[in-house]
């Protein structure tokens, strides 16, 4: 079973209308598995349009509660607390939002007033789509461990993959270089990195290879909206060059993009035009590398 995740250096590049597309061509060779990683804002879902078989809690650090019968008021609590959670006055509660559940004030609790609870930190769903088995989450507003809750969705995806005997694990990950878009390619055998020709473009693209250059994790590059500023296309290009990687693709603008999404479809099951010709050209390419076998049997 391999592993492709999908990545960019910011939000907004077209990732997961890659993701979409892909996940629509590799079905039609062999049964894949889905995972969406992108915890904190999860919108795979919106161009599968998935049917959710289960839901699960995920419980995820603690939050200080403080009983209001034993509590004396004395404020011990608060002289101890560094992220001023603790409200004072007659009666002493915690702000569940500012609590970062260091456990400091249950320590110091002269009355053992003071109980550590589990946080309710979101929920992750297994959801049934047109191409395959979907894993996806929603992380609530304003909680932490978001690479937690990752690495859960990925494992989920991975598992099932094995015992199903799927040949891939199609991953579209978060955005950025931080702790969530690590636990989303740990283990993938090829990184997909989605740029956009843009004057960050190169930056981004050198931020996010470096992170997955640095877990030994290999890159491919997919030019999007590429035809927008074709000048700064070739910038990219030329980098990829020097840094030996390869670009699989250049993806046209076009508006049928936004078409197909609004319909709740990939572009390559909407219409039949140059950005479809250009994902098949990405797809191919990516499956060389994934599957050398496969395509010398061809």
């Amino acid at each position: 079973m391999k592993q492709l995740v999908i990545l960019s250096g910011k939000g907004g590049t077209g990732k997961t209308t890659v993701a979409a597309a892909l996940a629509h061509l590799a079905s039609q060779e062999g049964a894949i598995v889905l995972a969406d990683a992108d915890v904190d804002a999860a919108n795979l879902e919106l161009v599968l349009d998935p049917v959710k078989r289960e839901q699960h809690e995920f419980m995820s650090g603690q939050v200080a509660r403080i009983d209001a019968e034993r509590c004396t008021a004395c404020g011990i609590c608060a002289g101890v607390c560094r992220f001023d959670a603790v409200v004072e006055g007659e009666i002493y509660r915690v702000d569940p939002l500012a609590c970062e559940g260091c456990a400091a004030c249950f320590y110091q609790c002269p009355e053992a007033a003071i109980q550590m609870e589990e946080q309710h930190a979101g929920r992750w769903f297994r959801s049934d789509s047109r191409f395959g088995p979907l894993f996806h989450a929603h992380l609530f507003a304003g909680q932490e461990n978001s690479g937690k809750l990752v690495t859960l969705v990925k494992q989920q995806g991975r598992l099932l993959a094995l015992d199903s005997g799927a040949g891939l694990l199609v991953v579209d990950g978060p955005p950025g270089i931080g702790c969530p878009v690590i636990a989303a390619s740990a283990g993938a055998d090829v990184a997909l990195h989605v740029v956009e020709p843009t004057v960050s473009g190169v930056h981004d693209l050198g931020r996010i290879m470096g992170t997955t250059d640095h877990f030994g994790v290999p890159s491919l590059v997919v030019i999007n909206k590429a035809d927008l500023n074709t000048a700064i296309s070739g910038e990219i290009a030329a980098f990829c060059v020097e840094r030996g990687v390869q670009v699989v693709g250049r993806i046209p603008y076009d508006t049928v993009v936004t078409e197909a999404m609004v319909q709740g479809r990939p572009v390559t099951d909407y219409a039949d035009g140059a950005v479809t010709q250009a994902l098949r050209e990405v797809w191919a390419r990516i499956s060389e590398r994934l599957f050398p076998a496969r395509e010398e049997r061809r």
